[in-house]
């Protein structure tokens, strides 16, 4: 999963917007925009700006075109872009288990867990960074995931070569290690992290 290397400033959780994809629920809450960002879901109207945030990224991040986005967006339990001031900023894709879905990583959580929801990417494009639109879409999907019983967040970090910041944002956010793994042909070693979410009263997870 890829933070992009800039800090960010904590946005209000009550400024985040959380509204169902219609995958999610029959239930579409209406959008309330605060500072100016509304966090909603994603369109295939969206995909173009999409693949632009990502290509800028992707050597961080793993590359998309358009199809492999169609086939990402199909199966993704969450994917959700954050508007700034009208203008698509940043976009978060998550996975749940039984995706078809080849990432290592991804398949590492799924041989371990049947409950847990998979941050695959969050982009933020460029132009937007320090305004708080990663941490407003971890809390998003975090509350995404607590309303549906998903016991667990889960992504991974960058360990060798060490993204920084990324390990700091994840350690601040509750993320703790679970393991570690090499990937792209050996030459990174990713280490997998996962934050338990409070389950709702009489609940638990699935």
């Amino acid at each position: 999963m890829y933070l992009s290397p800039f800090p960010y400033r904590a946005v209000r959780p009550v400024d985040v917007i959380r509204p169902a994809v219609a995958a999610d629920s029959a239930v579409i809450r209406p959008a309330v925009a605060a500072d100016s960002v509304v966090i909603r879901p994603i369109t295939p109207a969206d995909f173009p700006h999409v693949l632009r945030m990502n290509a800028a990224w992707e050597h961080y991040t793993s590359p998309l075109d358009a199809r492999a986005l169609e086939r990402l967006h199909a199966e993704a339990v969450y994917h959700r872009i954050a508007e700034c001031e009208g203008r698509p900023a940043a976009f978060l894709l998550a996975f749940a288990p039984g995706a078809a879905y080849e990432s290592p990583n991804y398949r590492w959580f799924s041989a371990r867990s049947a409950d847990f929801c998979y941050i695959d990417r969050v982009v933020v494009d460029a132009r937007y960074q320090r305004r708080g639109l990663g941490q407003a879409l971890y809390e998003d999907v975090a509350a995404f995931a607590h309303e549906r019983g998903i016991a667990r967040l889960t992504c991974e970090v960058d360990a060798e070569p060490l993204n920084a910041v990324s390990d700091a944002f994840h350690a601040r956010g509750g993320f703790v290690e679970v393991g570690t793994q090499w990937v792209a042909d050996g030459t990174k070693r990713v280490s997998l992290r996962e934050r338990m979410l409070a389950q709702r009263p009489g609940g638990g997870g699935r």
